[in-house]
């Protein structure tokens, strides 16, 4: 699978050490901030709100921190940030394309952080438009090879409305439609296939293979922007063997 399901691997991993540091609830609570402040409070109504609290119920979020999230999105709790989102486009190590999508109360401050932090580590900040042609939005359900036979995970899936079922040596990931997402999503969950990431993504069309002192260049870009307060999501094209990953990892 290309680099954005394998990066999803590794952030999996180290998603315990993030979760202490409370960095995954700080990412989760902006979006649900954002998405009720453009579109509502009510959860059935707003797809990207429902989108929102299904992660943070994922992560276990304590359900009164989603409801204050919420609150402080349609401005009826105080202390709301006046969050603005951007997408920034460049490109990586070996000319991988990457996407980093933020949310930030000063744009200034966050694009000459992001800047650095791809010059720091082989890469460039490029013009809007310049990688987003490779990338398509798209729902991505990743499941481990052991839940289900690979056939019979096809079938499920293409029926209940995906378009795709790829998959590597270790996991399956079941593309759809972002339409079509929650409901392949329901339609496993109810046979009892469980995933280990459900999410809205942006998944490339083509990758480029890094090896060698690229690829460890690359992760290590990857890991700093998604630390960075301001970073949601971080998306590239990168293709990197195995062992790299593993080590990496």
């Amino acid at each position: 699978m290309s680099g954005h399901s394998k990066w999803s691997t590794i952030k999996r991993k180290k998603g315990a050490i993030d979760a202490k540091r409370g960095k995954i609830f700080t990412k989760i609570i902006k979006e649900i901030t954002l998405a009720a402040r453009l579109g509502g409070g009510d959860i059935e109504g707003n797809a990207r709100l429902r989108q929102a609290v299904m992660l943070a119920k994922e992560e276990n979020m304590p359900k009164e921190n989603i409801e204050r999230a919420i609150k402080k999105g349609i401005g009826t709790e105080e202390g709301a940030a006046n969050y603005e989102e951007v997408t920034y486009e460049g490109y990586g190590p070996g000319g991988a394309a990457v996407l980093v999508e933020v949310m930030t109360d000063n744009k200034h401050r966050t694009v000459a952080e992001i800047r650095h932090i791809f010059s720091k580590h082989g890469g460039n900040l490029g013009e809007n438009g310049c990688v987003s042609w490779m990338f398509a939005k798209k729902g991505s359900i990743v499941i481990e090879r052991g839940a289900i036979d690979e056939d019979s995970l096809m079938e499920i899936a293409l029926e209940a409305g995906a378009e795709d079922v790829k998959s590597d040596d270790n996991e399956y990931e079941v593309i759809t439609d972002p339409a079509a997402f929650e409901t392949v999503k329901k339609v496993l969950d109810e046979k009892g296939i469980k995933h280990l990431d459900a999410r809205i993504s942006m998944i490339p069309s083509n990758t480029v293979k890094l090896e060698g002192a690229k690829a460890e260049q690359m992760l290590k870009m990857m890991e700093k922007l998604e630390d960075n307060d301001d970073v949601q999501n971080v998306y590239s094209n990168f293709d990197i063997d195995e062992d790299t990953m593993k080590k990496a990892g």
